[in-house]
């Protein structure tokens, strides 16, 4: 897909601050740090539209990137990352709830995990939440180009094993260095925003 224009409309906190034009949305969620700004960098071919950082917990709201006129990605606050308040890490879990139990228009959400590792429990969980929504889930595992060749068949099956990847979900093997797996990504979201 190509991207002509994207940009950062809002960073809302709540459903009163969500942009009101109708446009489809797929969400983007992932623990701190896994690397959700890259992909979404990569994505949209941006050095720096979402802002990555070597701080986890950076991501404290709900950023709304509009795409094309067409869609947005939202991008969620990390999850799993100690050093956060639990007060802080309370109000981060309201918000979430509140924008994935309401929103009508999120068509489905991109998951993106680090392929190095087995999926931790907050992968777990965050994975069965999505689909307690009934929401498509598209797995993204990144950091693919850190896994020797001979060895990312096993660590994309050890990926589909903890998480108990449902039929209809698929994962995706994505390097935001070598950008191997954004053609098949964009593929799958693309079904989702037409």
């Amino acid at each position: 897909m190509k991207v002509t224009e994207a940009e950062l409309v809002i960073s809302a906190v709540s459903q009163k601050q969500y942009p009101n034009n109708r446009l489809p949305e797929i969400a983007l969620a992932g623990r701190s740090n896994v690397g959700k700004s890259s992909f979404i960098n990569k994505l949209i071919q941006r050095k720096n539209l979402a802002r990555t950082s070597s701080k986890p917990g950076k991501t404290q709201t709900l950023n709304f990137y509009k795409i094309n006129d067409a869609f947005y990605f939202v991008d969620v606050p990390g999850y799993g990352y100690a050093k956060v308040s639990k007060r802080e890490r309370e109000k981060w879990g309201v918000m979430m709830e509140e924008y994935f139990e309401t929103q009508a228009l999120l068509r489905a959400c991109v998951l993106i995990t680090d392929l190095r590792h087995e999926p931790t429990k907050d992968d777990v969980q965050m994975y069965a939440f999505l689909k307690y929504h009934e929401l498509p889930v598209i797995i993204i595992a990144t950091k693919m180009d850190k896994v020797p060749k001979g060895k990312r068949a096993k660590q994309l099956k050890q990926t589909f094993q903890t998480l108990s990847v449902e039929s209809g979900d698929i994962v995706i093997p994505f390097s935001a260095e070598t950008g191997e797996g954004k053609e098949e990504a964009w593929r799958y979201i693309r079904q989702y925003i037409s």
